[in-house]
Formats: C-alpha cells, structure tokens, sequence
C-alpha cells in the first residue's frame, strides 16, 4: 500500500449505524441500528484537531450507508485550542460537538468530569486497543469514556538534500545510524551538520525538540498519586537547561504551528525535527513541493511517543447514539488504517498491526519510506509511558511558554526556570 498523506478540507457526511459495524467490511448495513429514524434526518458535529486523517472520501461511506445522516466536520487548529473549548463549553452546558476529539496530554484533567460522557458501550470495541490506551480513558467506575484514535511513535524526519549538501548521508538507513544514540549525540551530529556547511538550522524549537526528551521520563512533573514535582524535579531542570544550551546554536527559534514555523517546512529552515506518524501529514501538507523530506528509523534516546488522541461523545449530544455509532466506526481497525493512509496517524487498533496494510504502507511523499515498519519498529522501541495527571498539562504549557522565553529573548534560561517555578506554585 502506497500511503499518500494530505491535508483536505473535511465536510459533510453521514454515519453508519452501529448494529451494521460488522457488516461494514462487506458494504452492507442495517436500518436503524443507530437508534435513529431512517427517515429522520440528522446533523452530527465532528469536531477535531490538526489533521486525524478523517477525509471526505472517509467520511462520504457514511453519506452511502446511511444518507439520512449528515456529518459537519469541525477542525480546531491545534490541540490547546480543543482544549480550551472543550472547557468552556463543557462548564456552560451545552455548545459542544456531537462527537469532539481530545488529545491525550489533557485527558487525565477531563476524565475528572467523565460522568459528562457517554460510555463506551460497542461490544465490538471490546479489548480493540491496546491496553493502556483504553486504561488511560476508564474512570474509577469502569466507564470507558473515550475511543482510541491513534498513538503517537516518533522517528525522525530530515531533509536528505539539505544533509547532502552538508557532507552527512542522506539514505534513509544511514541516517538512522548515523543519529543512533543519546540527545547529546543528535546535538552533535547537529553541530556537524552546520560546520559543514549546512543550510538553515538544525531543528524547529527548543519546545518541540524538548517534548521529545521530556515523553522519555516516567515521572516528569507529578508523582502517581498526583503530587505535583515539577519544580523540584532534577530530570526536568536537566532537560530544560540542555535543550535551551542546544538551541542557542542549533534551533531555528519557530514555535510549532506559527506562520514561520510552517513556511519552515518548505523553504528549508531547519534540517531535522522530531517526527510522531501523525507529523507526516503535516510536513507533507504544507510543503507540497518539497522533494527532500525523508524519515529515519531513529530517535534519540532510544523510543518516544507524543501524542495520541481519543474521540468522546458529550452527554450535550442531541443524538448520543448515533454519535457513539459514529465514533466507533472511525476508530474501528479498518478505518484507522485508512486515516493511517491519510495522514499518518499511527493506530491503537491491536488487530490492525501486523496486517498487510501496516506492514506494506510506503510513503512516495517522504522518497516511498516504509512508514508501516519505521513506526512500527518506533513503537516497539517505546520504553515508557510517562505518568500524566490533572496538572500536566498546565505545567507542561508553562514549561513551554518558559523555553519561549529564552528563545525569543525575552528572559535567561536561569530567569526563566525560575518564573516556570512560580507559576508551578501557583497550579499547585
């Protein structure tokens, strides 16, 4: 399977009722299955982020099973700004979607309203993920309130061109052991690429370059009984400090999802940067045109994962049993495998890895890489599964705002660390 990842305006659609989801793969369906009226027609709200790899073409199958139906696809810019929608929306009462997206760094905050959602009730979802994706999203009472979309195994995206240009390898399997050891060891290779010549920098940011380091340690900023550490952890005051040493000569200083950090993509700016699946259709939706990016079987440190999100039907919902129907069907194995094909979004699916379709994907953006088994190796190579509570998410966005700080200027890394200490102590 040759994967083309893309970033196309998502529409309308419909559903398929949730009595047909094991019919689905031989076209058939059932009237009704859904709970809905046939001859009722219905708007869902879809509501995500960045780019699940939900595309028309998906979502058109629905609109063929069950026309009644019609789906609005809502797309948030970035996973902060779901966030912060779905909080405020979620304290009014009412004006959520149907069906809205949530990425895994906020969960733990959500699930302290779990009783807000409706549960997970799909027989055929049963044992669907892998384990500690379902866990993350069940709450004390068993409920599972979320349908895994995908995980988040990262390697390393690089512009072969730019690495030939600068004396490095630039095929794919060089690359990867070329970058093979420690973050230390990437800075360096990095500092090579510049002394010979390289164009550019050598990563994006110290924030994104630090969310790689940071997804390596299992306790960063709260112990498992929620108790927050952040500012007295010696792992993330060593992270902070190394990242930014790193940047001061190797960054290109353009915050992810900036207007200069996407133009970056395509006008050469940075020559590496860290890559989960769901990067891919990213990089190659917004450089289009760009022939050099490529994908190495590394990661520095060893394995990571960022990111990863879920699909939740609000008790808001007018139609929660054609949106739970909904929900179920996009994040069935066959489905993500596709939206894997669309964009890149590694799935959670047990069933789907080892398939032919995983295991076959090449990617003719990225010089026809074997994205299926770089990111499955990827996610092998996952050593831990950092702890996540209520408070990680506002301090890791402190700890972000905190690397802004001393990129642009603004501060010094040690007048910052000691602002993102006060602010921990303002979340504690």
């Amino acid at each position: 399977m040759t994967v083309k990842f893309s970033r196309r305006t998502k529409a309308g659609a419909a559903i398929l009722a949730a009595s047909a989801l094991a019919l689905v793969a031989t076209g058939c369906s059932t009237p009704g299955g859904d709970g809905s009226d046939d001859n009722e027609k219905i708007t869902l709200t879809l509501a995500t982020f960045n780019d699940f790899g939900y595309t028309d073409d998906l979502l058109q199958e629905y609109e063929d099973l069950h026309p009644n139906i019609t789906i609005v696809h809502n797309k948030a810019a970035t996973s902060n700004d779901a966030r912060e929608n779905m909080f405020t929306k979620l304290g009014a009462g009412s004006g959520l979607s149907d069906i809205e997206a949530i990425e895994v760094d906020w969960l733990a905050e959500l699930m302290q309203y779990s009783s807000k959602f409706v549960p997970v009730t799909d027989p055929d979802a049963k044992d669907r993920w892998v384990d500690w994706k379902a866990a993350a999203a069940t709450d004390g009472s068993g409920n599972l309130i979320g349908y895994g979309t995908d995980i988040g195994p990262e390697a390393v995206c690089y512009r072969s061109d730019l690495f030939a240009a600068a004396g490095l390898p630039s095929d794919r399997d060089a690359v990867a052991e070329l970058l093979k050891g420690d973050w230390q060891h990437y800075y360096d290779v990095g500092a090579q690429y510049l002394a010979g010549g390289g164009t550019g920098s050598w990563f994006d940011s110290a924030g994104a370059t630090y969310q790689g380091v940071i997804n390596q340690i299992q306790n960063a900023y709260e112990k498992n009984d929620g108790t927050v550490i952040a500012a007295d952890n010696p792992e993330v005051k060593a992270a902070f400090e190394s990242v930014l040493k790193a940047s001061s000569t190797l960054s290109a200083h353009l915050g992810q999802w900036g207007d200069d950090w996407t133009a970056g993509l395509a006008n050469g700016a940075y020559a590496t940067m860290l890559c989960p699946g769901w990067m891919l259709g990213v990089i190659s939706g917004n450089a289009p045109d760009v022939k050099g990016w490529d994908v190495a079987n590394v990661f520095p440190g060893g394995g990571g994962n960022w990111g990863g999100s879920y699909l939740t039907v609000p008790k808001q919902s007018a139609h929660p049993e054609a949106a739970s129907a909904l929900a179920s069907w996009l994040t069935a194995p066959e489905q993500q495998l596709k939206a894997f094909a669309n964009a890149g979004t590694f799935p959670s699916q047990v069933s789907a890895y080892g398939s032919d379709a995983l295991d076959g994907a090449t990617n003719e953006y990225f010089n026809n890489a074997p994205v299926g088994s770089i990111l499955t190796d990827r996610s092998n190579a996952i050593t831990v599964s950092p702890f996540k509570g209520v408070k990680y998410f506002p301090i890791n966005d402190a700890l972000q705002k905190a690397l802004t700080r001393v990129e642009d200027g603004t501060q010094s890394i040690a007048d910052s660390w000691n602002q993102f200490v006060e602010d921990v102590k303002a979340l504690s």
